[in-house]
């Protein structure tokens, strides 16, 4: 392999210092988590054996991501049995669920969502409340197990402190503020201004499990975005050559520093067909396809291309209504590490350290052995105990 990424890289501008970011993800029961919260920095690896609970604590990030974009309950918990934990016993009216939450910090400091499911005996949201400063701004409650509506308050103003309504119990209140809050009082712009912050930091996530073997072969050009499998990687790769050439370089330059063998470049190739493949230039008019590479160096590819990119890329339902430098990119990696070798571990982690210091994007990984990572700067590791 080639030489290690440059330390520097000129073509990324820092982003703000108060974008709005989740820095605390709480599973207070939620499948095997029981009174769990984990910090969350730019850049953070879940650590722990099999059954510690890594995959499920992403999967509560990508709920909250999906209910916070107005997607229904059912279809954010298609099992949400699998949810509760094992050993909670339902009340006396035969009612279980979970619980989950976050935190997400900028210009209104810090905002807390917190949110109880009920699995059985019916799905629905029980409780929900938005807070900021030791105040509440919304609470929801289910007073009425017959109607689908809980009872929402949010705060309004000394004068009147809280207005009320119904909200339904399908879906995640906050998001549907703006519909029913009118922002003429203090209070209320202050619930808005809350509620919007909480809203960006969980739109824009870009939940990433590349599929080498999707990436080989052609796959229609003008396909749009990048799939979270990666999968149409190769006519994306034409998008992003032709948009940014001072990004792809530094692509060009991670797939150097991670690969086998010597590369100049990093190009899809069209086929005459309507579909086009990708292929690394080795010099001397060398070419190889993706579908020579190994799995681990396909996902090393795939990965730092997605590092290195942004939301108008990438296929996720970002904040339409907030402008792109105003969001932070989260991006989701569930087996950060898997069939990636020492080498390419270690200039992954660099990449990705590199770029989330800059505030434009945050990764949250999850990785079964985390001793290859530890004294790297810039990583939050959190242990997972099973």
């Amino acid at each position: 392999m080639a030489e290690s990424l440059p330390t520097t890289s000129p073509a990324i501008t820092p982003a703000p210092p108060d974008l709005p970011r989740l820095t605390e993800l709480r599973l207070s029961a939620f499948a095997v988590h029981r009174r769990a919260g984990f910090p969350l920095g730019a850049c953070t690896l879940l650590a722990g054996p099999s059954g510690s609970g890594k995959t499920s604590a992403l999967g509560a990030y990508e709920a909250l991501t999906r209910l916070s974009g107005g997607a229904p309950l059912a279809e954010v918990f298609p099992d949400p049995v699998a949810c509760v934990p094992e050993r909670a016993r339902p009340d006396v009216q035969r009612r279980r669920g979970f619980r989950i939450g976050c935190t997400a910090e900028g210009p209104e400091g810090p905002v807390r969502l917190d949110v109880a499911v009920q699995a059985e005996p019916e799905l629905r949201i029980v409780g929900e409340r938005l807070t900021s400063g030791g105040l509440v701004l919304l609470q929801t409650a289910l007073r009425d197990p017959g109607r689908h509506a809980v009872e929402a308050a949010w705060h309004t103003a000394p004068s009147s402190p809280v207005t009320r309504a119904a909200l339904p119990d399908d879906r995640l209140g906050t998001p549907l503020l703006p519909l029913h809050v009118a922002g003429r009082t203090d209070g209320q712009r202050r619930v808005l201004a809350a509620a919007e912050q909480m809203v960006v930091a969980l739109r824009s996530v870009f939940v990433c499990d590349p599929r080498p073997e999707r990436m080989r072969g052609p796959v229609p050009s003008g396909s749009g975005r990048l799939l979270g499998g990666c999968d149409n990687l190769a006519d994306v790769l034409g998008r992003t050559r032709a948009e940014c050439g001072r990004r792809h370089a530094l692509l060009v330059a991670a797939v150097r520093a991670g690969c086998a063998g010597p590369v100049t470049d990093v190009r899809a190739e069209p086929l005459g067909d309507g579909t086009v493949r990708a292929v690394l230039h080795r010099g001397d008019g060398i070419r190889t396809t993706l579908g020579r590479l190994g799995d681990g160096e396909l996902r090393y590819l795939a990965l730092s291309l997605v590092l290195l990119t942004g939301p108008g890329v990438l296929d996720l339902d970002a904040a339409a209504e907030v402008p792109a430098a105003l969001q932070t990119l989260t991006v989701l990696a569930d087996g950060l590490d898997r069939g990636l070798d020492a080498r390419q571990r270690e200039e992954l982690l660099r990449l990705a350290s590199r770029m989330c210091e800059r505030g434009h994007i945050r990764l949250v990984g999850t990785v079964s052995d985390v001793s290859w990572a530890a004294g790297a700067d810039g990583v939050t590791v959190v242990h997972l105990d099973p």
